[in-house]
């Protein structure tokens, strides 16, 4: 395992990342404590409880190592390939006992924010070739800045978290003010995981407002995807959500239609048809 420099500008995260990426880790450890029979499935998952608590604990080491500049390869970004190193990594990782995989949690995602508040580790000329090309660090979803890279640990602890309080029967832990800074993470890999046969000669131009949150656009053309922090010029489809919703629909945990029927998602606009259209447009890894 090489160890790189990535450029970042040192400093503290946008304010409550951390507390968030802590206080997250702290509710899936409780959960587990709290459950224990690591047996129970997950539902709508081929894993256990004990496998998404395994697979959380090792992804959060690779995030902390990824945060003090080591390299980690992981798939290539797409999700069979994901799916894949998941399935290794958990065939090699044989603990699936609560307690044990709580700690490993809480002390991963301690040791990421340790990383990110320490300088730069000093890279290796034989490590430059991957980090040092983008001055990221390289993770299964592409290089990232850290504050990304942060959004994206967080948005992760939260997917498999909202499946284990759902396979324990306990109250997940996704609220408005998580999600709001899982959106970095959201806006940066969007493009990354278009599903280009959904795209395929769609031209249309979104306002996405998180009721409560932030209002961003995204724009297709020809294929490609474009966020922008602004809405677009323009805009054919203005879609009003409730954050939680945005993020469970994003990570492939809710039904679109479901939320709408419950009145989570409002959308109008000179092309409002289009908006059950969007989720289809992405493939969560």
């Amino acid at each position: 395992m090489r160890t790189t420099t990535w450029q970042d500008t040192r400093g503290p995260l946008p304010e409550g990342l951390g507390q968030a990426i802590r206080g997250t880790a702290g509710d899936i450890a409780a959960l587990l404590r709290g459950g224990r029979d690591t047996a129970v499935p997950v539902p709508g998952s081929e894993w256990t409880v004990g496998d998404a608590a395994a697979h959380l604990a090792l992804a959060n080491e690779l995030m902390a190592d990824l945060a003090a500049g080591r390299e980690r390869p992981y798939g290539d970004g797409t999700p069979q390939s994901l799916a894949g190193a998941n399935e290794r990594s958990l065939a090699d990782f044989t603990e699936r006992r609560a307690e044990p995989l709580a700690a490993m949690i809480t002390e991963q995602a301690e040791a990421f924010l340790d990383a990110m508040a320490r300088p730069a580790a000093a890279g290796s000329a034989e490590g430059a070739d991957t980090a040092g090309e983008t001055g990221m660090p390289t993770t299964p979803l592409g290089p990232m800045g850290r504050d990304v890279l942060a959004s994206y640990l967080l948005t992760h602890m939260l997917g498999h978290g909202y499946d284990l309080a759902r396979a324990l029967g306990r109250p997940h832990m996704i609220d408005r003010a998580r999600v709001g800074l899982c959106m970095p993470f959201m806006r940066a890999v969007m493009p990354r995981v278009t599903d280009a046969g959904a795209t395929a000669g769609l031209t249309a131009r979104y306002t996405i407002r998180l009721r409560g949150g932030e209002t961003f656009g995204v724009s297709l053309a020809d294929g490609t995807v474009r966020v922008t922090a602004e809405p677009p010029d323009g805009s054919d489809c203005t879609i009003l959500i409730e954050p939680t919703a945005f993020l469970l629909i994003a990570l492939g945990r809710r039904d679109p239609w479901r939320a709408i029927g419950r009145g989570q998602i409002v959308a109008w606009g000179r092309r409002p048809w289009l908006a059950p259209r969007f989720p289809t447009l992405f493939k969560a890894p």
